[in-house]
């Protein structure tokens, strides 16, 4: 796996904790719910990643 995509995929996957974090501060659920999809997003591209890796 690259450095850009495991950078790309921590930052979303922060940028995803930042908007659950406003989202339940603010009690905007769909806020919260959009953090917790690109929490998700990050987390399958990383696993799809590790997988390319595992057969390289």
């Amino acid at each position: 796996m690259g450095a850009d995509d495991k950078i790309k995929n921590t930052a979303q996957d922060l940028g995803g904790k930042a908007k659950e974090t406003a989202g339940k501060v603010t009690d905007n659920e769909r806020l919260e719910a959009e953090g917790k999809a690109d929490q998700a997003e990050a987390n399958l591209k990383q696993a799809g990643e590790n997988v390319k890796d595992a057969f390289r």
